[in-house]
């Protein structure tokens, strides 16, 4: 990795600077395993700030964050373990840098469950802006963190698993190892089904959600809406929170 002219010229202080200094205006990056293979990660004093595989790594960072880099002596606490269980709870995350709605959304990302997937609109309207579906996609494709908030588990509601900045392969390679059965997933878009209610508990979720897994076949039920449920005598999941998708199929 070449010098950084910033770095260079801390270097050449007459004086060592302000302890803490370099960690202010520098991030630290280090080489970890992770479910897609190597990963590159770099962060700073507010947290982990940007995770990227393949090559280019320092290029990216530098192009985007405007921050020179310099070799960790360690991964941050949390980390590793973040990234083998696709659980980062109580993992610091710099942000800093994001507009409030690709925060929002990001956020909204982060509360889908391991082994779970979310359209698309379920995020536009959870973050106030049913409209934004398009906009939503935008935010998740400018994820700075993926794996450490799960954009891998939005989808598109046909059951396609829409893109990534891994490759759609890593998407869906991911989700599977999560345990999200997709194929049954595309099974049921490809006959319009979107949402599935049990007629034991009187409630519809999203085919992924781990109650809906729970649903026995005799007492399935398939739905293209939760308007359509609903009039059929369900209530959406508290859980998973259906209504929030917003297609009316």
């Amino acid at each position: 990795m070449n010098q950084d002219p910033l770095l260079a010229g801390l270097a050449a202080l007459a004086a060592d600077p302000p302890q803490g200094l370099l960690d202010r205006i520098a991030a630290r990056w280090v080489r970890v395993p992770g479910p897609i293979g190597e990963l590159a990660v770099a962060f700073t004093d507010q947290g982990v700030a940007y995770v990227h595989e393949g090559d280019g790594f320092a290029e990216a960072f530098r192009k985007r964050f405007g921050r020179p880099l310099l070799p960790g002596a360690r991964p941050p606490a949390g980390l590793l373990p973040a990234l083998r269980t696709g659980r980062p709870s109580g993992l610091r995350l710099d942000l800093r840098g994001m507009s409030d709605f690709q925060r929002e959304v990001l956020e909204a990302a982060r509360t889908i469950p391991r082994g779970e997937v979310r359209p698309y609109a379920w995020i536009a309207e959870r973050v106030g802006r049913p409209r934004a579906v398009r906009a939503v996609g935008t935010a998740l494709a400018r994820n700075p963190v993926p794996l450490l908030i799960p954009c891998h588990r939005v989808t598109r509601s046909d059951g396609v698993v829409g893109e990534y900045v891994f490759g759609p392969a890593a998407k869906e390679r991911l989700l599977l190892a999560e345990g999200a059965d997709l194929e049954r997933v595309r099974e049921l878009a490809g006959r319009r089904v979107f949402y599935l209610a049990s007629d034991t508990t009187g409630v519809v979720c999203f085919p992924t959600c781990h109650n809906a897994r729970r649903i026995t076949p005799r007492h399935r039920h398939g739905f293209r809406s939760v308007a359509q449920a609903r009039a059929a005598g369900y209530r959406p999941c508290r859980t998973c929170e259906p209504a929030r998708a917003g297609l009316t199929g």
